[in-house]
């Protein structure tokens, strides 16, 4: 493992009073939107492909493959394709993906751009939860500044033959809507209820077409993903969890806040390292995780939390679930 610079943070100053929205001009400048004009040049099967061989898994807590999710949308297109972008954010503690939309939105948008080619996608809706107001209006801003260089609209992706729109739908307030089908169910107008698999979003997904669902987090992991290749994001992580991770800390911490940090760090490292360790010296609190399960475990010695690694397949093997 070898996390040596900030990845999803690097126009993200670690001061807060230097932090601001990052505009259209100002990321393009620091190596913005490159890999959207690589991926322009690249064939289909080619961007899925290094999609997948990096090992980028989804960051909203499932933990499946993102380039296996996107190979999963029918190659023969018989009517539009939709990209539904996750925002919703509903998990009790959670808030990194706040952080991503509050400072680098074109992150975001870059990521469905070459999610849009990949999937010849026609429409991608981003779904935020209805609580953020700010980051909402930020999204609109930055979508704004997107269709004015022809990222998006019907001109082409700078110029090119995807063709894609994009729209910001902002949720109620209903926990129930970060689940992938009960957040089409709601994009659709219905009330926000899981559907029943199969049919699977990939073959009947929002208004019974194919559609990938993405989270924030993961979207934004593409554009560098496809700049810079499977083999650099392999540096980074576990092998069966490459990649870097941003944490939402929050509660009893000497610095609480989102932080970078590959995936395999330990629960030990990220309190102490990054949160600064626990108010009042006391190491013997309890710490729930902000995976979709909700456990938690007390913080000592022989916690198996400190010894597990923070990565979806390690979590997984050590407590039996889903990754």
């Amino acid at each position: 493992m070898a996390f040596t610079e900030p990845v999803l943070t690097k126009r993200i100053p670690l001061e807060p009073e230097k932090r601001k929205l990052i505009g259209y001009a100002d990321y393009v400048a620091t190596g913005g939107y490159v890999a959207l004009r690589k991926a322009i040049d690249m064939k289909v099967d080619d961007i899925i492909k290094t999609v997948i061989d990096s090992g980028l898994r989804g960051r909203g807590g499932a933990g499946f493959s993102a380039g296996q999710k996107w190979s999963f949308i029918p190659k023969e297109k018989k009517g539009p394709h939709y990209l539904a972008v996750n925002a919703d954010e509903s998990e009790p503690g959670t808030f990194k993906d706040r952080y991503l939309i509050d400072y680098d939105p074109h992150s975001l948008l870059e990521g469905i751009a070459i999610c849009a080619i990949a999937t010849r996608c026609d429409i991608a809706y981003i779904y935020i939860r209805g609580e953020y107001h700010r980051q909402a209006k930020a999204l609109e801003h930055a979508i704004k500044e997107a269709y004015a260089n022809k990222i998006f609209g019907q001109q082409g992706i700078f110029g090119s033959a995807t063709k894609v729109e994009c729209y910001v739908h902002r949720g109620a307030g209903a926990y129930i809507c970060g689940e992938e089908t009960g957040l089409l169910e709601s994009l659709e107008g219905k009330r926000g209820w899981p559907r029943n698999k199969p049919p699977f979003p990939a073959i009947a997904g929002a208004f019974a077409r194919p559609t990938v669902i993405n989270n924030v987090e993961t979207l934004c992991l593409v554009p560098p993903v496809i700049d810079r290749g499977p083999a650099w994001f392999k540096t980074m992580g576990t092998p069966s969890s490459p990649g870097p991770k941003l944490f939402g800390m929050s509660g009893h911490l000497n610095k609480p806040g989102v932080y970078e940090q590959e995936l395999g760090i330990t629960l030990d490292f990220a309190i102490n390292n990054l949160g600064g360790g626990m108010k009042g010296g006391n190491s013997k609190r309890r710490s729930a995780a902000g995976f979709p399960w909700a456990c938690s475990a007390p913080i000592n010695s022989t916690s198996s939390w400190i010894s597990t690694m923070c990565g979806s397949a390690a979590v997984a093997s050590a407590w039996g679930r889903p990754g």
